[in-house]
C-alpha cells in the first residue's frame, strides 16, 4: 500500500473522460483523479481509495482505509472528530 490519504467515493462525476470522482476525505468532499488506477479497476459510490497529490492510487477496502489512516496519525496528524 503507498502512503496516501484515504477516502469513501460519494459519486462519479461527469467529464475528463470519467475519471473524475467525488471523494469524502475526513468529512469534506474532493474531487480527485481516479484515471492512475491499474487497468481493471473499477470505482464507484462506497469504495474506499487511497489518495496522492489528488490522485487515486490504490483501491482498498475499509480495513485497508483504517490502516492508511493509522498511519497517518503514527506520523503525527490526529483524527479529527
Amino acid at each position: 500500500m503507498c502512503l496516501g490519504i484515504p477516502g469513501q467515493v460519494v459519486r462519479m462525476l461527469e467529464g475528463y473522460g470519467d475519471q473524475l470522482a467525488l471523494v469524502d476525505v475526513a468529512g469534506e468532499n474532493r474531487k480527485v483523479n481516479i484515471g492512475m488506477l491499474a487497468d481493471g479497476v473499477t470505482v464507484g459510490p462506497g469504495d474506499w481509495i487511497v489518495i496522492h497529490m489528488g490522485f487515486a492510487m490504490e483501491k482498498v477496502d475499509k480495513a485497508g482505509a483504517d490502516s492508511a489512516m493509522a498511519g497517518l496519525e503514527m506520523m503525527g496528524r490526529p483524527r479529527e472528530d
